[in-house]
């Protein structure tokens, strides 16, 4: 059985009395719901109020990028071992925004999956396709693309030891939702692909869907098999949407 896992993914939202409030919320009401691995991943300048926070209480705590590089001259950078010193376990990689807006390619989500792994963090591997993509009917050739390509690079063992999500751009902040049907065929095609490099991880990888995950569809798209928990994000925001789509998981 793979345990799901809902991870909020906050992005550059929040400040200090606001995080107090989404994370008693949060702590109130998700301490004891052990079938699920609620996480979650502020931005960096609040990862440690926001440990603090979580006190004893069964959540996890994850950053929203990392370097690929460990220490040195690059300002503006957090390195996976910084990370995991402030009691980091998961780092979200490769997100849609971070390749479009920051222009992330894939050997660099390779390096930085790799120096995540090394620090002993676990990764979440963001992949997915846009709407012209999508249309002109490239979905699997983007998405098993972006996989491969870390695959390739990082071996199929580290994947053991992480997280995929695919979250099609489409469906990113626009309200828009893949079906359960469309999110469905692309989990178990990404399994699949993994499967490929072999058959044992990838019955046990973590599969997330992401892409306007609310309490509203998370019933259906958390019914599918291959399904195994969302990266959510502007629901996340919302202690109780956040704390339903926590239950939906749990009930699946």
């Amino acid at each position: 059985m793979r345990k799901a896992i809902v991870a909020g993914n906050w992005k550059m939202n929040g400040n200090s009395e606001s995080i107090n409030e989404l994370m008693e919320a949060l702590v109130a009401s998700l301490q004891d719901l052990d079938v699920v691995e609620a996480l979650v991943c502020p931005p960096a300048v609040y990862l440690s109020q926001v440990k603090s926070l979580i006190g004893n209480a069964s959540i996890a705590l994850g950053a929203q990028n990392a370097s690929q590089f460990e220490s040195g001259a690059y300002t503006g950078e957090n390195s996976p071992g910084m990370l995991a010193d402030l009691g980091c376990q998961y780092v979200i990689l490769g997100h849609s925004e971070r390749r479009a807006i920051f222009g992330e390619k894939d050997a660099e989500i390779a390096a930085k999956f790799n120096a995540v792994i090394d620090a002993g963090l676990v990764p979440i591997l963001c992949v997915g396709e846009t709407l012209e993509e999508r249309e002109d009917e490239k979905t699997m050739a983007i998405v098993g693309g972006q996989l491969k390509a870390v695959l390739d690079a990082c071996g199929v063992e580290s994947f053991a030891k992480a997280v995929i999500a695919y979250e099609p751009v489409w469906a990113i902040g626009t309200g828009k939702t893949a079906t359960p049907e469309q999110a469905q065929d692309v989990h178990q095609a990404v399994r699949a692909i993994v499967a490929e490099y072999s058959a044992e991880v990838a019955a046990g990888v973590r599969i997330l869907y992401g892409g306007s995950v609310n309490a509203a569809n998370a019933d259906e798209l958390f019914a599918n098999p291959d399904v195994d928990g969302g990266l959510v994000g502007g629901a996340s925001l919302k202690p109780n949407d956040f704390i339903a789509i926590c239950r939906a998981a749990a009930e699946a």
